[in-house]
Parts: C-alpha cells; sequence; structure tokens
C-alpha cells in the first residue's frame, strides 16, 4: 500500500466514524412542515420617533428575521398580520420564553455622557437628559444621545480577562468619529469622577457606565473603529447583546400578545408517502448504477449510501433545519452525485480501450476526469458560498446544503469509490473476467454513438433557433398568463378556528381543499385550534372552509381570528437572494474564464440563463404556483446547468490542447472537435440524467402533493439542462469562437 492510499484510507475511516457518531448522538433539528415549532404573535405600537402602522411594521419583521437567523433557527416563518402584528414560526425550539425575549426587545442602543450622579432615581431630568440607575443601582444624570445602534456595523461576545465576558463593537459610517468625541470630552474629567464615565443604555436602561482610561486624554479620546462594552455579563448575557446589536434595533416597540405551539403543516400520510416515494427513488438510482456499471457500480452504490450518512452528518453538524423539499433535495443531492462517480467509469472505459488492463484503466479515469470534476464542482461551491454569505432565509440555509452535498460528492467519488475499486480491479479472478468490472466494455449507448457518429454540431444554427424559440415562447407565457405567485410571496388571509371535536391534520387540510382552497397551509395551534393560511380568498369560500371542517368531524366551529397576512419571502430578502444569484453567476463566470476561455464562459452562463427562463415560463404555461420550493428547484437547476456545460467544456479543452502538437494545417476545426466532445460526454449526461431522474419521477408519482411540483421543477430543469450542454452551450461556443 502506497503512503498516498494509506492517507486516503485513513482520512475515509476517520470521516465514517465522526459522521456515524453525530447521526447516533446528535438529534435532527426538523422544520415546522414535519415536526412543528412555537408560535409568537408580536403587535407594535408606536414609539417615541415611529408610528406603528404596514411599512413599520414591515420593517421591524426583517429586523426580526436577522435576529432568528442569529438564534441558528433556519427556515422560520415570519408573516404580517393586518398593519400591526407579526407572527413569528419557529421549528423545533426548545426555549420559546428565551426566544421570545431575545426577539421581542426593541434593542435601541444608545450610549450617553454620565454628567453626574442624580439626587435620586425619581429625580426630574432636564431636556434632552435621563435620570436612570447604573448597573450598580446608583441613580445617574445622563446628557443627550451622543451615538447610536444605527451606526454599529457588528458585535460578538468574547472573554475578558480575568474571567468576565465582553462585547466588542465595530463603527460604521461616523459612529468612530462621534465615539472619539464623546471619550475625549468624558476623559477631561479626572479619574474617579463620575463625569468621566459614557453610559451604555439598551432600551433606555443602563447595562455598562465604564469609566474612560487613562490611554484616553482629554481633546483626543479614544481612536479606532472598534469598542468594547464591558460589565458584569455572564456568557449568554454578552452573546444575547451581541446578537441584538448586530440584528439592529426594532423602528418600533413591539409588545408579545399570543405565544403557543403549533403542530406540523404536513399531516402523517404526506410525510410517509414522501419517505417511501424517496426510498423507491434512491434503491431505483443504485439499481440502475449497479445494472450499467456492474462491480464499480456496486462499490459507488456502497460510497452513495456513505454519502448519504455523510452529508446528513454534516447537516447535523451546522444545526440545520430539515423541511420536507430539503429532505427531498437531499435524496436529489444523492442520485446527483453520482455524477463524479460516472464521469470516472466512462473515462476508465475510454481507458481500457487504449490499453486493456483494469488497475491502469480505473487509474487514468481517475486522472482524466480530475479536472472535470474540480471545475464543475467549484463553480457550484461559488456559487454556494455567496448565497450563504449574501442571501438570508431560506435562499441562505439552501447555500448551507448545496456546499455540503458538493464537498461530500467528491469526497465519496474521489476517497471512497477509488480505495476499494484499485483494490479490487487488481485481482487475478477480475483480471481473467474483465467484463465482471463494469469498465472493460463500452456500453450501449457508447456504442450506439460510436457507431453512428452524427455530426450535431453542423445543425448549431438550428440548435439556436430552437432555443431562441423556446425562450420566446416561455417570455409569452409570462407575459399573457402570468406567474402564479405563492402565498410567501403575495400574502393572503390566515383564518384561525377552534373545533369542538380534535381534527388531525391530515383530514383538516382534506378538507380545506375539498371547500376549493388548494396548496392552504394548515396547521394546528395550541389546544386543537386549527390555521388556515392560503392566497386571498373570499367571505363565501371561508363559510365553506368551516362547514367543512364541521364535516370532517371537527364538530361546532367557531372562527377565532381572521386577518390578512403579508408575504413571508418579503421584500428584503427576494432582493438579498436575487443580489447574491446575480453576483453568483458573475463569480462562475469570472472562474470559468480564467480555466476556460471568456467565449466558453458566456456561453456557459446564457445556456443556464436560458434553462431558467424556459422553467418559469413552463410553470407559467401550467399555471403552477411559484412558491419558496419552487425557488429551491430554481437553485437546483442552475447548479446543474453550469455544471453540465462544464463537463462539455472541458473535454473540448482536452482535444484542443492534444491539436497543439499537430501541424495547423493538419488540425481537426473547431466545431469537428466540440461535436467530437459532445458525442463523448453524452454517456456521462445520459446516466447521470437518469440517475436523478428515477428519484424525481417517484417523488412526482407516489411523493405527497407538497413535492410534485418541486419533482415537475426539476425534472424539467434536467431534461432542459442536458439538451442545452449540448445544443445551446456548444453551438454558442462555436459561435463565439468563429467572430
Amino acid at each position: 500500500m502506497t503512503r498516498a492510499t494509506a492517507a486516503r484510507a485513513f482520512l475515509a475511516l476517520v470521516v465514517l466514524v465522526v459522521s456515524g457518531w453525530l447521526v447516533a448522538t446528535r438529534p435532527a433539528r426538523l422544520g415546522l412542515d414535519l415536526r412543528g415549532g412555537t408560535q409568537i404573535v408580536l403587535q407594535t405600537r408606536d414609539g417615541d420617533q415611529s408610528k406603528a402602522d404596514a411599512a413599520t411594521t414591515d420593517q421591524a419583521m426583517e429586523v426580526l428575521r436577522r435576529r432568528v437567523d442569529e438564534l441558528g433557527v433556519a427556515e422560520p416563518g415570519l408573516v404580517r398580520s393586518g398593519d400591526r402584528r407579526i407572527i413569528v414560526e419557529l421549528p423545533g425550539v426548545t426555549d420559546p420564553r428565551e426566544a421570545a425575549e431575545v426577539i421581542g426587545r426593541t434593542a435601541q442602543l444608545t450610549f450617553r455622557p454620565v454628567l453626574g450622579p442624580a439626587a435620586s432615581p425619581t429625580a426630574a431630568p432636564a431636556t434632552g437628559e435621563l435620570v436612570r440607575p447604573d448597573e450598580r443601582g446608583n441613580p445617574l444624570r445622563l446628557g443627550p444621545a451622543a451615538l447610536s445602534g444605527r451606526q454599529i456595523d457588528g458585535a460578538q461576545a468574547g472573554v475578558q480577562p480575568p474571567g468576565g465576558w465582553e462585547v466588542a463593537v465595530d463603527f460604521a459610517g461616523d459612529g468612530a468619529r462621534d465615539w472619539r468625541k464623546l471619550t475625549a470630552d468624558a476623559a477631561c474629567s479626572p479619574v474617579g469622577d463620575p463625569a468621566r464615565r459614557v453610559a451604555i443604555l439598551l432600551d433606555d436602561e443602563v447595562i455598562s457606565s465604564p469609566e474612560v482610561s487613562p490611554e484616553a486624554t482629554c481633546e483626543v479620546g479614544f481612536a479606532g473603529e472598534a469598542m468594547r462594552i464591558t460589565g458584569s455579563f455572564t456568557a449568554a448575557e454578552a452573546r444575547d447583546l451581541a446578537l441584538l446589536i448586530r440584528a439592529g434595533a426594532l423602528p418600533v416597540p413591539v409588545d408579545i400578545i399570543q405565544q403557543q405551539v403549533v403542530g406540523p403543516t404536513l399531516g402523517r400520510q404526506a410525510i410517509e408517502a414522501s419517505a417511501q416515494a424517496a426510498l423507491i427513488g434512491a434503491l431505483a438510482t443504485i439499481a440502475f448504477i449497479v445494472a450499467v456499471y456492474r462491480l464499480v457500480g456496486a462499490l459507488a452504490a456502497v460510497a452513495l449510501v456513505a454519502y448519504g450518512l455523510i452529508s446528513y452528518a454534516a447537516l447535523l453538524a451546522v444545526g440545520a433545519t430539515l423541511t420536507l423539499p430539503g429532505l427531498a433535495g437531499f435524496v436529489l443531492a444523492i442520485g446527483m452525485a453520482v455524477d463524479a462517480n460516472v464521469l470516472v467509469f466512462e473515462r476508465a472505459r475510454e481507458e481500457y480501450a487504449g490499453r486493456p488492463t483494469l488497475r491502469s484503466a480505473i487509474r487514468g479515469g481517475f486522472a482524466r476526469a480530475w479536472s472535470a470534476i474540480v471545475d464543475s464542482n467549484v463553480t457550484t461551491l461559488v456559487a454556494a458560498a455567496l448565497l450563504f454569505l449574501l442571501a438570508s432565509g431560506p435562499v441562505r440555509g439552501f447555500g448551507v446544503t448545496l456546499g455540503i452535498g458538493v464537498l461530500a460528492s467528491m469526497f465519496t467519488a474521489l476517497v471512497l469509490t477509488r480505495l476499494p475499486a484499485e483494490a479490487l480491479l487488481r485481482r487475478r479472478w477480475l483480471v481473467v473476467r474483465p467484463r465482471w468490472s463494469g469498465i472493460a466494455h463500452a456500453g450501449r449507448v457508447r456504442r450506439a454513438i460510436e457507431s453512428r457518429g452524427p455530426d450535431l454540431m453542423r445543425r448549431r444554427r438550428l440548435w439556436l433557433a430552437v432555443s431562441a424559440a423556446a425562450v420566446l415562447l416561455s417570455i409569452g407565457g409570462v407575459a399573457t398568463r402570468g406567474l402564479n405567485l405563492g402565498v410567501e410571496f403575495t400574502g393572503g388571509r390566515m383564518v384561525e378556528y377552534a373545533t369542538s371535536r380534535p381534527l388531525s391534520t391530515d383530514a383538516a387540510r382534506a378538507a380545506v381543499e375539498a371547500a376549493g382552497v388548494d396548496r392552504a397551509v394548515v396547521t394546528q395551534v395550541g389546544q386543537g385550534n386549527v390555521s388556515v393560511r392560503a392566497g386571498a380568498f373570499d367571505d363565501a369560500t371561508e363559510q365553506r372552509v368551516r362547514a367543512s371542517l364541521g364535516t370532517a368531524g371537527g364538530g361546532d366551529i367557531q372562527q377565532l381570528r381572521d386577518d390578512k397576512v403579508g408575504p413571508s419571502l418579503g421584500a428584503e430578502l427576494r432582493d438579498k437572494a436575487l443580489l447574491a444569484v446575480a453576483i453568483a453567476l458573475g463569480a462562475q463566470l469570472a472562474y470559468l474564464s480564467v480555466r476556460f476561455q471568456w467565449r466558453w464562459s458566456a456561453a456557459a452562463v446564457l445556456a443556464m440563463v436560458h434553462d431558467v427562463v424556459i422553467l418559469i415560463g413552463v410553470f407559467a404555461w401550467l399555471g403552477k404556483p411559484v412558491d419558496g420550493v419552487f425557488l429551491a428547484a430554481v437553485l437546483t437547476v442552475v447548479g446543474y446547468s453550469v455544471n453540465d456545460s462544464v463537463v462539455v467544456f472541458d473535454r473540448i479543452r482536452e482535444l484542443v490542447h492534444g491539436q497543439r502538437k499537430i501541424s495547423p494545417r493538419l488540425r481537426v476545426p473547431f466545431a469537428r472537435l466540440a461535436n467530437t466532445a459532445c458525442l463523448q460526454t453524452v454517456p456521462r449526461t445520459v446516466n447521470t440524467g437518469l440517475g436523478a431522474v428515477f428519484i424525481l419521477a417517484a417523488l412526482a408519482t407516489l411523493g405527497g402533493a407538497s413535492l410534485v411540483d418541486f419533482a415537475v421543477a426539476l425534472l424539467v430543469g434536467i431534461v432542459v439542462g442536458t439538451y442545452s450542454s449540448v445544443f445551446l452551450a456548444t453551438p454558442l461556443a462555436i459561435t463565439f469562437r468563429s467572430r
């Protein structure tokens, strides 16, 4: 065993052991659709400087969303109810009282000079001043605010020697200037004088009033872009304070008016049906890979199971919240993770045709496929990192899941599959029976292509015209039929009912659908109440819903609440998502321009845009809802499309480099090289696509209703992405090169 092989074996063992330990010891955090959670209803009220209305409530909701993200609660639900209420749903929160205290605080942070001691806590302050007790209970006279939380860029809790806690604060804008002036004035008072102190207030309560240290001199103060808040903080208090400062202050005060437990939005039948569909699809994919690639296919199947273990353990380690679409995407990733294995096996088949020994073929396959695997996965990792850094809410969570999936896929293909493959393919019993290996024969798709050798690029203008027509047809669908935006984007109506007899979530959902309200979010709230949230529906429909719930076994149905709710995917989250996607595309374009030519990278990005436009157009023509699940499907299609194009371009690059040693007069034209590259990568494209199609078909036909549109969107995306990598990206690369 070589040193490199021993290192790979040790790394594989460590990763598998740690993953198994995480899965065995750490419980999963399930989303609102699978487990339910805590619902907190907040109501805004007029503040000193702002009036509570729809606009300020929307601003408060975005601040709360940032706080919830800081709490580590992924996939939360936040909607505005009426003009002044905010409904916050937190999946799997174990201590709702602590969460309610943090998200409900106004968090108005101010810095004020200490003017001196006050006669009593009830002494009347002068205009612009405050009288407040300090952290020790001694009353102080405080001057007008010199610095506010709006001038703060970030905050982080840390240890303060010899054992306390502090909060390090970074300034933004003119914050450093105002801080310097505040400390410069305070430093003019002698040490020990109360006027040498600076009071730091949160919601007009003094949390710390430290004395300016001797390092600060009169008229100079502290210079720098940061400061530290010290005090008698515990670790939890310091972290909470840093969280509030980072997330920002609420524009208006909020009061908690209700707090209750909510059940899962999906019933047991829907969850079980989706789980069975995912299992059947995954088994079908594994059976397909074993049938096509025989022994090495069986090794890849074992590696895929290990991939599932590793990526699931990674999601547990980062505390990701698992929703049903997220789990479906996780299972789909198992099907798509076979891509790296297929790349290696197809290259190994080509290597075996040139040097027919199994060991050299599999080593050559890994060596030849390395650049395609790296380039296709790095582009996806770049997009995942930017989505995590720039987006928020479910889009940011998707970036985490995507990045984990890519890293786990590369590890399983390049380490877990390679180790047993190289060990087995040197065995004598297999050397004398090479066809058992799965790489000693070309495969049906490859044989059919080699026997016919079609010149696909000879009709590249036709393919470009077909793609242009498809894009125009999609744009026409959006223009004429519009997009059926889901309740996450448009808001709607939420009605809560009290039932005299318990009603299961499955029965309640069936009753709501029977009343004509499709795709409603139906949950059990509190002690047996039923909440129905959907797009705008009229009073007649609401009466039918009430009657249907009674007929379904709910008994006497009483309406408890009827509110108009805003979108859960607000304007700020949408704008951040669009910005993150745009920057991610730019970064992918830059990376591909470095690795390939800028013309090729432009062709890959244009093909990706083509795929997304067609997917949106299909949903527009079919009238299917465009919601958060659809958004996740679009992001998946983006990654798949670029990945597919990169694999084709990697083969084109390899063939072009092979022409450098040939006389220019004898070189093969670029269009023919591109056609050859497309034909050589078709087996990989077909087998990878089928691996994902098996799972998606099972989810679409056997899964719950909530996954049908997700599966349909990805089926469309994979078919269109496979088409565009060959019939659009490659013709565009040829066209750009010729010009």
